[in-house]
């Protein structure tokens, strides 16, 4: 029985405490929620605060009301492009060349004469009497388009054979049963012609006439450059092979 007591007191003290507890803890987290709020509160209001401090103020802008008679009378549709008058103050001085100046009588030559018209253009000019005067004509340079261009010339488009012409075989050589090949450099002009010749590299000399001849007679396409023709060298070889004759 007096340990039934016992528990029973000992049951009713662990429920008082945490009671308490539970509203000493309740009290404080009122406290603490309320001491946060205000320093939040204080902390954004001091932000706001500053920049309020820190902010111009506009400028005023003053505005005058003006009276309709005070703007005056409208300008003349008449005299609308009629410049206004410029105002002269200062005095005007007046021309000095040219106006004759009295010399007394006893500072006049009287063998002093004036030449006349006549005379004068029997006179000779300084330039033509030295040469000094002759202004020497220059001919117009004649720039020589004839010159063949550079080994290597920079195009935007190169040329493209229109016409190509087989080369003639030597008839000795083909007695003879030689073959060959030459190798030859065409100078291409701006309107797409072979203007020169000439034999780069050649396995027989026999060959080389048939294929400078045959080069004479290829047209090409003119090559551009900057949107014009410009001429160049275009290398074309040329084979001679009695397979191709049979």
């Amino acid at each position: 029985m007096a340990t039934a007591v016992a528990a029973g007191a000992f049951n009713a003290g662990i429920n008082y405490g945490a009671v308490e507890l539970k509203a000493v803890y309740q009290k404080y987290r009122m406290w603490g929620l309320g001491i946060a709020v205000a320093i939040h509160a204080l902390i954004i209001g001091s932000y706001y605060i500053v920049g309020l401090l820190q902010s111009e103020e506009p400028p005023m802008v003053q505005v005058r009301l003006m009276k309709y008679s005070d703007l005056g009378p409208p300008p003349s549709m008449t005299s609308a492009n009629t410049p206004p008058p410029i105002s002269v103050t200062a005095p005007t001085a007046k021309p000095s060349v040219g106006a004759p100046v009295p010399v007394p009588d006893a500072e006049v030559s009287a063998e002093q004469t004036m030449a006349t018209q006549a005379e004068m253009s029997q006179v000779t000019p300084i330039g033509d009497a030295t040469g000094a005067g002759e202004v020497a004509v220059q001919q117009d340079i004649k720039i020589d388009d004839d010159a063949p261009p550079a080994d290597f010339v920079a195009v935007e488009k190169e040329p493209v054979v229109v016409k190509k012409v087989e080369p003639k075989y030597p008839e000795l050589a083909m007695r003879a049963g030689l073959e060959g090949k030459v190798w030859v450099k065409i100078w291409v002009d701006k309107e797409g012609k072979a203007k020169q010749v000439l034999v780069m590299k050649s396995d027989a000399e026999i060959f080389n006439e048939p294929a400078i001849e045959a080069a004479k007679q290829f047209v090409f396409t003119p090559a551009y450059m900057n949107n014009g023709p410009v001429s160049v060298w275009v290398s074309v070889p040329f084979k001679f092979r009695l397979a191709d004759k049979k």
